[in-house]
Parts: structure tokens; C-alpha cells; sequence
């Protein structure tokens, strides 16, 4: 039986150069098979534009915010470690 995957949900805006940076860097750092990736775009309700417009790219690990504008590898592993 496989470990459930970790789920993590990125709040981005389309054609934000660091929200890109952060999903590649999901890829690059995570095993691809250990997370779910739930992408948010920002602009679709202006309640969520209201929240994270000047945040963006905004990560979360279920319930739990991970980081902001720049991937904290650290927090995330720890995140995923209690997940």
C-alpha cells in the first residue's frame, strides 16, 4: 500500500514570474509522487484576489501556510514531515 500524497495547494496568478519559479521548484526539489499539487489562480474570485494579491505565489500544505513569494524548502519539509 503507497503513503498518501502530501496535499499541497499553490495560490498564483497567471503570468507571475515567481509563482512559476515556485511550481518548477516543487518539481525540481520534491518527489513528483509524494505531493498533490492543487493550483489556485488568484484572479478567479475577488475574495482570493482580496487575500493574496500582493502575496502571490502563496503555498500551503493542507491547512497549513508554508511560505510566500519564494519557496522555504526547510518549512515545506516539515510541513510535508507532519502531513
Amino acid at each position: 500500500m503507497s503513503a498518501a500524497k502530501a496535499p499541497l495547494t499553490l495560490y498564483y496568478r497567471e503570468g507571475c514570474h515567481l509563482c512559476e519559479d515556485m511550481e518548477a521548484q516543487l518539481y525540481e526539489l520534491l518527489d513528483a509522487s509524494s505531493f498533490a499539487l492543487k493550483k489556485v489562480d488568484i484572479d478567479s474570485s475577488q475574495a482570493l484576489h482580496a487575500a493574496y494579491t500582493v502575496r502571490v505565489p502563496v503555498l500551503f500544505c493542507g491547512q497549513n501556510e508554508v511560505c510566500e513569494h519564494f519557496l522555504d524548502l526547510q518549512a515545506l519539509q516539515n510541513a510535508l514531515a507532519m502531513a
